[in-house]
């Protein structure tokens, strides 16, 4: 498949990357700084600022999906209106360029750990992310009401490693709420969310849904 990676160079995204290209996949890699991209067979980098609809469009024009790891930096201190401008600015910019599907990984904050109770609202949750995890939450609210594209929105597990994680290719699948290991919160290598996500490109199982995936 041909296909569009927008935030390549973050925790997820480059390892999204990774498992693409490791498929055989052509990625077209959007970036603000292509510098920092090094040269791979299958990728082709486009220098694109993902707030700007009309550099959306151009840039993933004629491919068969767009992988969406947005994110504004956990250090942006307006992180929560900028994760809004930014999926605003993505879903006008795929619509334009009249690709369909799009997967957009969002974050763990939003899944409901009881009957009507989000993470991000529980007593425990962690200040430091709490913006970043509102703006992915209004987000998603955004995306759910998106009827002109094959959409669909990935939650990672509370717990995602980012670092000495193992691609073992084997997860288990959740809708919207929290998947336990346990009693407590399960987790994943973002290797293997990244093989969840393109299992999902490939094989198709939740348009216009939301899953989340963790460590079986």
């Amino acid at each position: 498949m041909k296909l569009a990676l927008i935030g390549p160079t973050g925790q997820v995204g480059s390892r999204l990357l990774d498992e693409a290209l490791r498929r055989g996949h052509a990625v077209t890699a959007l970036s603000r700084h292509p510098d920092k991209l090094a040269a791979r067979p299958g990728l082709t980098v486009v220098k694109a600022d993902v707030y700007d609809a009309a550099q959306v469009a151009s840039a993933v024009a004629g491919h068969d999906g767009v992988l969406d790891a947005f994110n504004p930096g956990w250090g942006d201190p307006d992180i929560r209106s900028h994760f809004m401008k930014g999926t605003k600015a993505i879903l006008d910019g795929v619509k334009r360029s009249g690709v369909k599907r799009i997967l957009v990984v969002g974050g763990a904050g939003s899944l409901f750990v009881a009957p009507g109770v989000q993470l991000v609202d529980t007593p425990g949750f962690p200040a430091e992310w709490k913006e970043g995890a509102m703006g992915a939450r209004e987000a998603l609210k955004v995306i759910q009401g998106e009827a002109a594209l094959d959409w669909t929105f990935i939650s990672p597990p509370v717990f995602l490693e980012t670092h000495g994680g193992q691609r073992t290719g084997a997860y288990s699948l959740g809708a919207d709420e929290v998947l336990m290991d346990g009693d407590k919160p399960a987790g994943i290598s973002v290797e293997d969310l990244a093989v969840a996500i393109l299992d999902e490109v490939e094989r198709p199982a939740h348009i216009r849904k939301r899953f989340t995936a963790a460590r079986v």
